[in-house]
């Protein structure tokens, strides 16, 4: 099958590639291959695995649909299905967004979301204009990570610096960067030759960046910012959402209530599902426009409607903040332990390890080009003196090291795991287990990446860290 599958299929296949592995079953966090082989599956479809395999709800929710004989394909029209979906979806939304909230259904993926969700907030504004960030997974899959992006519209949209302490855009060393991505930020409205824009979107956790949260007091500071100018904020919780960071939606750690919400991955309960969730006076669409084929899938939202219930029934959000900030509290080690560990970060049941080359050298910051008015190096900003000893880093991190990840990545797969990896150039070793996993699940998982990480040090020479 590997074979048929490499000669019928694109070169740009992504998992498939680095896991050569043909499911046939699987329960929970378990996945068994056609060869009889066993996996933990961290990856857990890309996030899109709130409650792991073939859940019991889920498959009972589906199953429910299939034998009342309900119509599986019912372009907008109103279905009990679709109303107890909606329901439940609303139940679980901040309170500043849920008493004014109307969702919209668009085609099935987050990147189909995220395009409505940039449609919708220019014809509310009648205007044009984007801005978003860095490291942003919609921002991959349009393909420029980081470069500036032309709409459907041919406006382009300018990705500013996010904020990253580790490796700063500006090259500042310590826990200054998120404070230099705010202000430069807010520097913009001097420097925006079109006017204000149509809107911001922004990701609360760069998942496919690098598991790189946002900081709370910066998103507070892009909120107000939004709010000044009467610039609609989108969050995009495609990956970040149903309890997966601690939370139920993650801009809920910072106690933002942003004006459009992108929701995808999870909320279809395993199967393709993507709503837009905003502000009801940003509705000025009229009826028609734009027509879609696949607006809501029924035996999607009944298995996203049983996912969103037990997720908030069985307090599997508090679940994943608690049992995250132990897991990374035990693989922080790691990086005293090995060089070429360079940061282990996340939050809740989003964490990533970043795998760097302990040899390499010169600046190491992601940076992007200055605009005019951004903060210059006598405030601290590209170019800036680095003052050794200050903050959490002493000193710019070394080089990222993606081939060294990719053998982490094999090495677990060795061992059973199933990993993803992350980040601009796949460094980043992601985990991503359903809020289900079981304590005893967790340090298993733990004690493999462990070794894979330990063994591809060895082999790699990512080496032992110096002592202090």
């Amino acid at each position: 099958m590997l074979r048929r599958q490499a000669a019928r299929e694109p070169a740009a296949r992504t998992y498939a590639r680095a896991l050569p592995i043909v499911p046939v079953r699987a329960r929970g966090l378990t996945i068994e291959g056609a060869d009889g082989r066993r996996y933990l599956d961290c990856l857990s479809g890309a996030g899109t695995l709130a409650l792991g395999h073939n859940h019991p709800v889920v498959l009972e929710s589906i199953r429910k649909v299939l034998d009342s004989g309900a119509p599986l394909s019912t372009l907008d029209l109103a279905t009990p299905v679709k109303d107890a979906f909606l329901t439940e979806l609303l139940r679980t939304l901040p309170p500043g967004l849920a008493e004014r909230a109307h969702v919209r259904f668009c085609g099935p993926a987050g990147s189909n979301a995220v395009e409505t969700a940039c449609a919708l907030v220019r014809a509310a504004t009648g205007r044009n204009g984007l801005l978003a960030f860095t490291g942003a997974g919609w921002v991959r899959s349009a393909g420029a990570l980081d470069d500036p992006l032309e709409d459907a519209h041919g406006v382009r949209i300018p990705c500013l610096p996010s904020p990253q302490d580790h490796r700063c855009h500006f090259g500042a060393v310590g826990d200054g960067g998120s404070d230099l991505a705010a202000r430069w930020t807010e520097s913009l409205p001097d420097h925006l030759r079109e006017g204000a824009p149509a809107g911001m979107i922004v990701e609360p956790v760069r998942s496919e960046g690098g598991v790189l949260p946002a900081p709370d007091s910066w998103l507070r500071r892009v909120r107000q910012f939004t709010a000044d100018r009467s610039i609609p904020l989108i969050a995009d919780e495609s990956r970040t959402g149903v309890g997966r960071t601690g939370a139920f939606w993650a801009v809920e750690h910072s106690g933002v209530t942003p004006d459009v919400m992108v929701l995808s991955n999870a909320i279809g309960g395993s199967l393709p599902l993507a709503v837009v969730v905003y502000r009801d006076d940003l509705d000025t669409g009229h009826p028609g426009t734009p027509a879609e084929t696949f607006p809501g899938n029924q035996l999607a939202m009944a298995a996203g409607m049983a996912t969103l219930a037990h997720v908030r029934e069985n307090a599997l959000a508090e679940r994943a903040a608690t049992l995250g900030a132990r897991m990374l509290d035990q693989l922080r080690p790691l990086a005293a332990e090995f060089a070429c560990v360079g940061d282990v970060r996340g939050r809740g049941l989003m964490i990533g390890v970043e795998l760097v080359d302990p040899g390499g050298a010169g600046p190491q910051g992601e940076r992007g080009p200055i605009l005019p008015g951004a903060p210059g190096p006598a405030e601290g900003g590209a170019g800036a003196p680095v003052t050794p000893g200050s903050g959490p880093h002493r000193t710019r991190p070394h080089p990222a090291a993606p081939e060294l990840a990719a053998v982490v990545q094999q090495e677990c797969l060795r061992r059973g795991l199933i990993v993803g990896l992350a980040g601009r150039t796949a460094s980043v070793v992601e985990l991503l287990p359903p809020l289900t996993i079981t304590d005893e699940q967790a340090a298993a998982v733990l004690d493999r990446l462990a070794d894979a990480v330990r063994v591809a040090a060895r082999c790699r020479g990512g080496g032992t860290a110096a002592a202090p």
